[in-house]
């Protein structure tokens, strides 16, 4: 169910600071205040019982969501993602929790994962141009200024098209902590998840722009998620490359929000969650199901 204890805290937080100051004013009118004191506490309490009376409406709103969503999740979430593969990738070490969270959202939605890298970050810049140097069809990639922003965009390229692999597979001691699935299907969507930090590494920083940058101008949807309050967030890096964002994965309507996301290349980009700035869910459009034409004349 939608978590709402962070939110309830929050609101406790408001109504606790304006007790305080009710007892603060109380106590000073009490040996005496000026008029222009006075006039700044009331000024003081009106200011905090408006900010109370703002969170309490998002209060609601949220309530409001976490009901919808508990009551739909099931019929939202049926066939919504139905026989679709989805690639998921890692910048850093994969977080059980977090693959838990979007296996669970995959699998309610009729999805499958089609193959999962987690990449090493960060990376090993020389042991990586050495590799690469001594492979002809690849050695390319070893030189230039922007040698690693074009390693992180073939990295892209291979893992959304899918077939050969020529770069993941050169690279797998150097750069893959974590292979599985099939590499020959294209995948039908992606979902990235950063499990580390902002990388200052130029070399590191330079893969990771080409990377997020060539799977934001992808034709098929993909995805940056995280949990609920994960720090470092990576949701405004992600936003910054182009990428769509989820940043409760793990609660109900993050789910929904990652199945939408997910279902159309054409959805356009959004934010969603809990997050300041973000909105809660995107337009849920109903499931659409095709059905055989029959076929004319006797």
């Amino acid at each position: 169910m939608f978590d709402l204890r962070y939110h309830v805290a929050s609101l406790a937080a408001v109504f606790f600071a304006l007790v305080i100051g009710i007892l603060v004013g109380v106590a000073l009118a009490s040996h005496g205040l000026g008029h222009a004191e006075q006039k700044r506490l009331e000024r003081d309490l009106r200011v905090a019982q408006q900010g109370n009376d703002s969170l309490q409406q998002q209060l609601d709103e949220y309530r409001a969501d976490a009901t919808y969503v508990g009551n739909t999740y099931g019929s939202v979430m049926s066939n919504r993602l139905k026989g679709k593969r989805i690639g998921l990738m890692f910048v850093g070490s994969a977080d059980q929790k977090v693959r838990s969270a979007i296996d669970t959202a995959l699998g309610d939605a009729g999805a499958t994962v089609l193959r999962t890298r987690a990449i090493t970050v960060p990376v090993s810049a020389s042991s990586i141009q050495r590799t690469l140097a001594k492979k002809p069809q690849l050695a390319s990639f070893a030189i230039g200024r922007r040698r690693f922003n074009d390693i992180g965009v073939e990295l892209a390229d291979e893992f959304a098209a899918g077939g050969d692999t020529p770069l993941w597979d050169a690279l797998e001691g150097q750069l893959v902590e974590e292979r599985s699935g099939s590499t020959k299907p294209p995948a039908d969507g992606i979902v990235l998840v950063r499990t580390v930090a902002p990388q200052t590494d130029l070399s590191t920083a330079q893969l990771l722009n080409g990377l997020y940058s060539e799977l934001a101008g992808r034709p098929l949807p993909v995805v940056g998620v995280e949990r609920a309050n994960a720090r470092p967030s990576a949701m405004p890096v992600f936003s910054r490359f182009g990428l769509s964002t989820v940043s409760d994965v793990d609660l109900q309507i993050g789910r929904v929000a990652l199945a939408v996301l997910l279902s159309a290349a054409d959805s356009g980009t959004g934010h969603y969650g809990l997050r300041r700035g973000a909105d809660i869910l995107p337009l849920v459009p109903p499931v659409t199901t095709s059905t055989a034409t029959p076929a004319a004349g006797g």
